[in-house]
C-alpha cells in the first residue's frame, strides 16, 4: 500500500466522483486580498493529473490536476487586471495571476490545434462540489523533471493506480485517438 505518497491534495485522501448535474462554480486565485476570480458555466471534462512542468501545481503536489471546459464558459468576474500570460511561445496560453502565481485558465488561441476552443482549468481552485472526477494521470515520467526520485517512479504509479488514475506517458487513449483524428482531417483536407 502506497497511500502515505503525496500525489495531489485532492486526490490523496481518494478520489471523490463529480456530480454529472454539475452547473459549474467559481475558481478563485490563492490572493487573500482582491482574488482573481473566474466564473466557469457548466461541468468540466477530461479531468485528469498531469505530471508536465508547465502546469500549476500546489505546493508540494507531485501533479498538477487539469481539465477542460468550453472556452466561451469561461468568463474573469474580478481582478482580469491582475492576470498576466506565464509563456506567450507556449501552445497552450497559462494566464495565472502575476501576485500568487496561480494559473487560472490555460487557453489555445491557435485554431488549428485539436483542442482549440477548449480552455484548461484547475477545478481545486474551486470550492464547489461536484466537478468531474479525474479519470486518469498524464505525463507521469514528467515529474522527474520537476524534481521526482527517479526510482520513486513505481511507487508513484501503484499508488496512482490504487487511487483508480491510470498512469500514461502521454495523454488518455481517447484524447490520443482524438489528436490522432484531428490530424488526419487536417491533412486529408489539405490534400484534397
Amino acid at each position: 500500500m502506497t497511500a502515505s505518497l503525496s500525489i495531489h491534495p485532492a486526490v490523496d485522501d481518494g478520489v471523490t466522483p463529480g456530480d454529472a448535474n454539475f452547473a459549474g462554480g467559481r475558481l478563485m486565485c490563492k490572493c487573500a486580498d482582491n482574488p482573481v476570480t473566474v466564473e466557469i458555466k457548466g461541468n468540466s471534462a477530461h479531468n485528469h493529473l498531469c505530471g508536465c512542468t508547465k502546469c500549476w501545481k500546489p505546493q508540494g503536489a507531485l501533479f498538477a490536476m487539469v481539465a477542460v471546459v468550453p472556452r466561451e464558459n469561461v468568463t474573469v468576474t474580478a481582478n482580469a487586471d491582475k492576470l498576466q500570460v506565464v509563456d506567450e511561445s507556449a501552445t497552450i496560453q497559462r494566464h495565472a495571476c502575476r501576485v500568487c502565481g496561480v494559473h487560472m485558465f490555460g487557453r489555445i488561441e491557435n485554431r488549428n490545434h485539436p483542442f482549440y476552443g477548449l480552455d484548461f482549468i484547475h477545478t481545486e481552485l474551486s470550492s464547489e462540489n461536484g466537478w468531474a472526477a479525474p479519470g486518469f494521470a498524464a505525463f507521469v515520467s514528467s515529474v522527474i523533471e520537476s524534481g521526482a526520485d527517479p526510482a520513486q517512479m513505481p511507487q508513484i504509479r501503484a499508488r496512482l493506480r490504487e487511487l483508480g488514475l491510470e498512469p500514461y506517458d502521454c495523454l488518455s487513449p481517447e484524447l490520443m485517438d482524438l489528436i490522432a483524428s484531428h490530424t488526419a482531417k487536417s491533412r486529408q483536407a489539405a490534400a484534397a
